[in-house]
């Protein structure tokens, strides 16, 4: 088994779930020019692989978060999050942690 290490805060930015649907049932995303409310800063992990995909790593307390939320650090880099996992050991709260899959977002123009 592996530890990875915290190597940044991270900012967890969670869209309203379950999304609103129209008159004929049809999910519908929020605002994409709106972004949420931040849930919270703590420190996670993020990691590129050979792939250019991205592996992130956040603190319990984020939870819940799901497909298409978003997770940014400090150095102003965001990512997508393409999946979410809460990893929960029994009795054992300390090691317990949120691993996702995500894309990189392109850099905002101000």
């Amino acid at each position: 088994m592996a530890v990875v290490l915290p190597n940044a805060m991270l900012t967890v930015y969670v869209l309203a779930h379950p999304w609103a649907r129209d008159a004929n049932g049809v999910p519908v995303p929020p605002n994409p020019g709106q972004k949420p409310t931040p849930r919270g800063t703590w420190p996670g992990a993020v990691l590129e692989q050979p792939d250019g995909s991205w592996t992130v790593r956040l603190d319990p307390q984020a939870w819940p978060v799901k497909e298409g939320d978003t997770v940014s650090d400090g150095a102003g880099r965001s990512w997508t999050l393409t999946s979410s996992r809460l990893h929960a050991v029994p009795g054992c709260p300390d090691v317990d942690y949120v691993q996702g899959a995500a894309t990189l977002n392109p850099p905002e123009v101000p």
